[in-house]
């Protein structure tokens, strides 16, 4: 079968929609915004010392990282001059699925591990992966009880969970 459509309209066609110089600038903001908002939580967590780590010191370091990353994508796009691409229906989702790891991260301690992976598992795989009802209901409730075996009986990490056995 031959191709008739040249190859620089095929390459127009797939080329994703130019940002401009304010996404570009809202998307290393939001980075910077998080990572400065977790830094200082995380010093309500007790930092410690590299030697004796406390737990607010892993989430200091993505914090950072968080900064980090944000600058640069600030400073590359300005330097460059090359725009970041266009906000989409896509970044709706990612949007979506932030919005829901952060109900499952304030339900977590309240109601327990199975529970809110299991809904947040299924949102995901419905709603943004588009599976059928009934797929996305067996892997969410499989991939939970997975999860509930590896972590909860067999590495007996202590997770909040209501199922005991």
């Amino acid at each position: 079968m031959v191709d008739t459509e040249p190859e620089a309209a095929q390459g127009e066609a797939e080329a994703p929609r130019v940002g401009g110089r304010v996404q570009s600038v809202i998307a290393g903001a939001i980075p910077v915004a998080l990572g400065a908002v977790a830094a200082w939580l995380s010093f309500g967590l007790n930092i410690g010392s590299l030697t004796e780590p406390g737990p607010g010191l892993w989430p200091l370091i993505v914090a950072g990282l968080l900064v980090a990353s944000g600058i640069g994508i600030i400073a590359v796009t300005a330097k460059t001059r090359r725009d970041t691409e266009a906000f989409t229906r896509g970044t709706a989702a990612v949007l979506a699925a932030a919005g829901g790891l952060a109900v499952y991260a304030s339900l977590y301690e309240i109601v327990g591990f199975e529970v809110p992976t299991a809904l947040l598992l299924f949102a995901w795989l419905r709603l943004l992966s588009r599976e059928s009802w009934l797929t996305s209901a067996v892997l969410s409730v499989a991939v939970t009880a997975v999860a509930y075996v590896l972590f909860i009986i067999g590495l007996n990490v202590p997770l909040p969970h209501l199922i005991a056995f």
